[in-house]
């Protein structure tokens, strides 16, 4: 595995991918918006952990900043081997009859156009048609896209669904280039993305409903990302991997 670039990776479940990709000694390109010094926090993690670490800021709705980011992640750290697409927004729960159009367009804006064009990117930088050396690309989705999330934010919902299809689309195009595309659909995670939408307690209040009784935790996540990402899922490609709890 080369470097390994993670929008929203200052955070959460970029985080604590960061953070386990660098004890197996992977170099992370640690992408984020506007927290520089939760970015350098995680880089500098990285390296007390052994792995080179950069960070690049840059808002993965924008063109020109997500082609930036790609570069600047093999200039500063060498040729990418994986890329995990994680940042991602959420608004204050509400059902959408009451959802403005400004609303739903952010967060179809950032969800979904931000991924897909880094999921371009990365298939610029890996595949071996295009002087890549292949590689592993993990969209992180949520189950939200499964369930729906009614009266909270089915605008979220459908976002992350369409990542699900990118994945089984991608893999498809990709394989032959050497490249694989997964999607990880996390449950209800102990992370920042809950106060985000107006309720920080709601991983607490939720977390009994689950099969297993309890909230996830950001580094369960990032385990199935990491498992991905390696040799060890070598035949997986176009699968989304549930990590739920059950839920």
């Amino acid at each position: 595995m080369g470097t390994v670039l993670i929008t929203g990776g200052s955070r959460g479940i970029g985080r604590a991918t960061a953070l386990l990709a660098a004890q197996r000694g992977w170099p992370a390109a640690i992408n984020y918006r506007h927290d520089a010094l939760a970015a350098a926090d995680t880089a500098a993690e990285v390296k007390r952990r052994g792995a080179r670490a950069t960070t690049i800021q840059g808002d993965v709705s924008v063109e020109a900043d997500v082609v930036a980011m790609f570069a600047k992640a093999q200039a500063d750290l060498g040729r990418l081997g994986g890329v995990v697409i994680n940042a991602g927004i959420v608004a204050p729960a509400m059902r959408l009859a009451d959802m403005s159009a400004e609303r739903i367009g952010k967060v179809f804006q950032v969800n979904v156009l931000g991924a897909y064009l880094c999921a371009r990117e990365a298939a610029r930088a890996l595949a071996r048609s295009r002087g890549g050396n292949g590689g592993s690309v993990v969209l992180v989705s949520s189950v939200a896209a499964r369930l729906g999330a009614p009266g909270e934010y089915v605008d979220y919902a459908g976002s992350k669904a369409a990542l699900d299809t990118l994945a089984i689309g991608l893999a498809k195009e990709l394989g032959a280039d050497g490249v694989r595309v997964n999607a990880v659909r996390p449950g209800l995670i102990d992370t920042q993305i809950h106060a985000d939408s107006g309720d920080p307690d709601r991983a607490r209040k939720l977390a009994s409903a689950t099969p297993l009784g309890r909230a996830g935790k950001a580094e369960e996540t990032a385990e199935a990302i990491v498992w991905l990402l390696s040799d060890a899922a070598s035949y997986v490609t176009g699968s989304v991997l549930d990590v739920t709890g059950g839920r």
